[in-house]
Order: C-alpha cells, then sequence, then structure tokens
C-alpha cells in the first residue's frame, strides 16, 4: 500500500510520490464526500492511524479471493465428487453477494448517512467539518457490515440443504424475523435515521425472503439431505474415538457403552 501508485512518481519521486493508499482514500473522499464538509485531522497520529486501517480493509479484500482458495484446498481431499461439484456455486455466489453488498453500500448507504446527518450540524448552529478518522470509520464500517448481511441467502441455502435448519420455523416467525432485521439495520446504519433504516432494512427483507424462496425449492424437490453435526457424532464415553452408533463396544478402547 505504500509503493507508489503514478506513474509521474519515475519520473520525479521527490514531488510526484503517492501511495495507493492515497490513491484508494481519495477516490472514496471524491465520491462520497459532499463539497460542503471538509475532514481535519483532530489528532497528530490520525493520518497515520488511517493510512493503517486502510491498508488493513484494502488487503483483506485483495486476500479474502486467496484465502478462500487455500480453505478450498484444505477441505477438498475430504469432499465426495457430488460435494465438490456443489462447492463452486457456493463460493461464486458468496462472492457475488459480498461484492454486490459493498457495492451499495459504499455507492447508496454511505453518501446518504452522511448526507442525512448533515441538517444536524445546522440545526445546532455548528460547521460541517468531521474528523477524518470518524468519517472513514463510518464508511468502512457501514461498507463491510453491508457487504456480510448480503451473503445470508448464500449461507441460509447451504444450512438448508444439508438439513441443519428448515424454512418453517421462520416462515411461521416472519414478523420477529423482520423486527430483527429492522433492529440489525438500526445498528449499522449511523444516526438511525427513519430514511437509512428503511434503505437498509429493504435489501435485507429482499434478500431473506429470496433465500427462504431458493430454500423451500429445495425441500420441496426432495434435494435435502440430513448431515450429522459434530456432536451428533456418536463417540465413545471413554477415549473419545468414533464409533458406529449401535456398537455396543468402542473398536478401539474395548470398553462397554452401556
Amino acid at each position: 500500500m505504500v509503493l507508489p501508485g503514478n506513474t509521474a512518481f519515475f519520473r520525479d519521486p521527490i514531488n510526484f510520490y503517492e501511495p495507493f493508499v492515497s490513491i484508494f482514500l481519495r477516490y472514496i473522499r471524491e465520491q462520497i464526500l459532499p463539497p460542503n464538509v471538509r475532514l481535519i485531522g483532530l489528532e497528530l497520529t490520525a493520518p497515520i492511524e488511517l493510512y493503517v486501517l486502510a491498508s488493513l480493509v484494502f488487503a483483506v479484500a485483495i486476500t479474502l479471493p486467496v484465502f478462500a482458495y487455500e480453505v478450498y484446498r484444505f477441505v477438498d481431499p475430504a469432499l465426495r465428487p457430488e460435494e465438490r461439484r456443489e462447492v463452486y456455486p457456493f463460493v461464486f455466489f458468496v462472492t457475488l453477494l459480498f461484492l454486490i453488498g459493498v457495492v451499495f453500500g459504499l455507492k447508496i448507504l454511505s453518501p446518504y448517512f452522511i448526507i442525512a446527518l448533515l441538517p444536524f450540524f445546522t440545526a445546532v448552529g455548528a460547521e460541517p467539518v468531521i474528523s477524518i478518522m470518524d468519517f472513514y470509520n463510518i464508511l468502512f464500517t457501514t461498507t463491510l457490515a453491508t457487504g456480510l448481511i448480503f451473503t445470508f441467502p448464500a449461507f441460509f441455502v447451504l444450512l438448508v440443504k444439508y438439513g441443519i435448519v428448515g424454512t418453517d420455523i421462520f416462515r411461521r416467525n416472519r414478523r420477529y424475523l423482520y423486527l430483527g432485521l429492522l433492529i440489525l439495520a438500526m445498528l449499522i446504519s449511523p444516526g438511525s435515521s427513519p430514511q437509512g433504516n428503511f434503505l437498509l432494512f429493504t435489501p435485507m427483507v429482499l434478500l431473506f425472503e429470496l433465500g427462504l424462496w431458493i430454500a423451500r425449492r429445495y425441500e420441496k424437490k426432495g434435494k435435502v439431505r440430513r448431515v450429522r453435526l459434530p456432536w451428533e457424532i456418536p463417540k465413545c464415553k471413554f477415549c473419545g474415538s468414533v464409533i458406529p452408533s449401535d456398537a455396543p463396544f468402542c473398536p478401539k478402547c474395548g470398553r462397554a457403552q452401556k
């Protein structure tokens, strides 16, 4: 992130040094910050803290595909052929939904939240001067949280497909789930204005209904297969080894289970 990000650096390294992190922050600032708002560093170490924070966020975004690939390579030998074929669409849709959520949070939610909070400066007779760390903390938190929330349908469908959860309990308790989603939207959205909460709450409900509809189709087609959770696998009461469910003795230690 500290490497030069502009070609002019090679002609004049002293006057044209601009690292990638500066280009990244400048792009966000130009896209989101209203023209009548100024950013200030209230602390001497604020610029350095912001560089570190932005570098971490950028590094996570860049290395996430590599991390996902390494996780897949780790579990790949234990997967059956039909399970291996299901990994690719799951990883694809999780990545796609996360990117859609990040774009939604960066391009729509974050600018709206900042614009919605500006009238309060006028109401109290204050000038719109914002701490640089406060501005980017709100932006990064909102964007990453929105990206993670958008991946919910993929994980929900996977849990239903392997019989870990069912759709009936979610369909019967929609009102409570909607209330929980509304509370979650209020926690994520800074300022918690009704318009901002509704702007985040609406796609959350649509994604929930989409995941519920896809999972329900799997149940109707009989494609749900029950898998044993780790705590449901029978183990020896004495040595902890995995044993057949109907075995009277442990194959490893030979002790009776009943």
